[in-house]
């Protein structure tokens, strides 16, 4: 598969991957040769300046009031409308280039126009949040819930203690932005990093599937994780997520390639992604409990045991090094985690811990809006089984994938991670009466979904190329004008109607996505949903005692000072919330009294 890299040509969708001559340009532009190294620096580019330059666009042109519907509704045509300035053009030139013009021209307008697409849908989600956030320099959330508690342990950072076994590297990017632009107010600081963290979702995504598969299906892959997955009130939990799987395939094809390196070249590389790997664990370290399990024993198939002891030696030393460069990274965190993370369980229940355990194919958070209880059941509406014409179109795409592509690194992976994360899932919720802890395990959702969309598309890939091959196959003897005579420029047509047809879903998908976080007032609902978040934004006063002028009446609620959450949860009952009083007994197993009270010491 073609992937970012100097020294490559590009080629057209469903065609094998050749590599240029050592030496020579891999694209032009206007006839003079570029140097193999710039296509990639081009794209990389190209999609940053698009993810951060809309956001910009949108910060400081729009306008509206988000906290009435009207204002909303114009904030979010506003997106449509500046997403359809940029990416009409982009869509034009990659057509045109598609059906006539040559090779070369079309394979650097393709990377181009996709790693700028990329770009564009995390770009707008950002540029939502400016909108729902106009007038205030508070944070989505506020003070509130997660944000609170991540504003406490930036203070906490500041004041040269880590949080225990929370991942200190977001908490800490906020203490630092917040002594080194915002005055030492982290609420404001964090507010700045969900919007970069947010709009540089795209592209680091993009970037990192790039080292994997070619244009087209990375920026399939990535712009449907950022408009489906990527939470703007904690983008870096997501990001995490985004970036491990495609990481670890790029560690994994390592060590098959091993014979092939230097010696000096394989520990550079197991330094560099050992290094990766602990930054993320740092960053998020979440994702690395369901997926390390699978991906170790994937790790015990690859290594050749067979192949000699000076084979071995090498995989052991290249194995070796990644991990240690891993640890001695995230070394604070790893030993916390080791220390304590037995003694710290997750008690908190919401929404999603009520839901049958079974069903992956979304979630509600612990904002569901109007829910109640005898609602746990999946949506069965027009569905088999309780799974909808979505699901099995996906779990089809998924079996394609397997057919035909179990060879492959990227299929057995995934499907690695994924089997890792539902076992564990169940596992977590099995014991959940037993042990009176959640662990987090609904979380698993967005990782199980996450990889069944990989191998979905995956499995349309190479039945796309399966099918390209049987035609040319087909008609390489037919006669000029016969009906199965296939158009020198087909690979071309089809890899720009993906990209036009994604670019459309993600345009889409992102109004979706920033819709659900438009400011809703609590007041009006017995239940809250996601746009309460904005509303408390909305309505806090700032540290210099002003309101934002959208704020209703303008009346806001004082500010104070947030402290990181409780080492240790007090009680060793769940707590279940978004529930009433009365549904405690019913879904919990006891009151709301029993789980709030404090144990007296003995």
């Amino acid at each position: 598969m073609e992937t970012l890299s100097p020294g490559r040509t590009d080629r057209p969708e469903g065609t094998p991957p050749k590599a240029a001559p050592r030496g020579r340009a891999s694209s032009a532009i206007g006839g003079r040769p570029l140097p193999g190294w710039a296509p990639a620096a081009l794209e990389i580019a190209a999609s940053f300046t698009v993810a951060l330059g809309f956001l910009l666009w949108i910060y400081l042109t729009v306008r509206v009031n988000p906290m009435i519907r009207i204002g909303q509704v114009s904030g979010l045509a506003e997106l449509q409308l500046k997403a359809a300035f940029v990416g009409l053009p982009i869509l034009g030139v990659l057509t045109a280039t598609a059906f006539r013009g040559p090779l070369h021209r079309f394979a650097l307008v393709r990377r181009l126009a996709c790693a700028a697409l990329a770009g564009l849908a995390s770009g707008m989600i950002a540029g939502g949040v400016a909108i729902m956030l106009n007038g205030t320099p508070w944070a989505l959330g506020a003070q509130s819930g997660d944000p609170g508690g991540v504003q406490g342990m930036a203070l906490e950072i500041m004041r040269g203690h880590l949080p225990n076994i929370y991942p200190p590297g977001f908490p800490a990017a906020v203490a630092g932005w917040a002594d080194l632009f915002r005055n030492g107010h982290v609420g404001y600081a964090m507010k700045d990093l969900q919007l970069l963290c947010s709009a540089l979702a795209g592209p680091v995504t993009y970037v990192v599937w790039r080292k994997l598969l070619s244009p087209v299906w990375a920026l399939v892959i990535s712009a449907t994780a950022v408009v489906v997955f990527l939470d703007p009130i904690r983008p870096y939990s997501h990001q995490v997520m985004f970036v491990l799987l495609p990481l670890a395939i790029i560690f994994l094809r390592g060590i098959g390639r091993l014979p092939q390196w230097t010696t000096r070249a394989a520990l550079t590389r197991a330094g560099l992604i050992g290094v990766a790997f602990g930054l993320l664990f740092l960053w998020y370290s979440g994702w690395f409990l369901w997926s390390l399990p699978g991906l170790v024993v994937l790790t015990g198939f690859l290594i050749p045991w067979r192949a000699g002891k000076q084979a071995l030696v090498r995989v052991g030393t290249y194995i070796g090094v990644t991990a240690l460069a891993a640890v001695v990274v995230a070394a604070p965190l790893v030993w916390n985690v080791l220390r304590e993370g037995a003694s710290t369980p997750d008690r908190f229940a919401y929404y999603d811990v009520y839901m049958d355990p079974a069903y992956v194919m979304g979630w509600h958070t612990d904002r569901p809006g109007v829910m109640g209880a005898g609602t746990w059941i999946a949506n069965t509406d027009g569905s088999l089984a309780g799974q909808s014409a979505f699901t099995l179109l996906l779990l089809f795409a998924v079996a394609l994938a397997v057919a035909l592509g179990l060879r492959l690194l990227l299929v057995r992976a995934t499907l690695t991670v994924l089997v890792s994360a539902w076992l564990m899932r169940f596992w977590f919720a099995a014991h959940m009466a037993q042990t009176q802890s959640v662990q987090l395990y609904p979380r698993t959702t967005w990782l199980i979904m996450y990889c069944l969309i990989i191998l979905g598309v995956l499995g349309i890939m190479l039945t796309g190329r399966a099918v390209l091959r049987l035609l040319e196959h087909l008609g390489q003897d037919r006669p000029e004008g016969s009906p199965l005579r296939v158009p020198r420029t087909l690979g071309r047509r089809l890899a720009a109607a993906a990209v036009c047809v994604t670019a459309l879903f993600g345009t889409m998908g992102a109004s979706w996505s920033v819709n659900r976080y438009m400011p809703v007032d609590p007041s009006l609902s017995s239940a809250q949903n996601m746009g309460v978040d904005a509303w408390r934004s909305q309505t806090k006063q700032t540290w210099e005692g002003t309101c934002s002028r959208f704020a209703p009446g303008h009346t806001c609620t004082k500010p104070w000072i947030t402290t990181p959450p409780p080492r240790v949860a007090p009680n060793p009952l769940l707590y279940c919330s978004g529930i009433t009083t009365g549904e405690w007994w019913d879904t919990c197993g006891h009151s709301m009294k029993a789980a709030t009270a404090i144990p007296k010491k003995k």
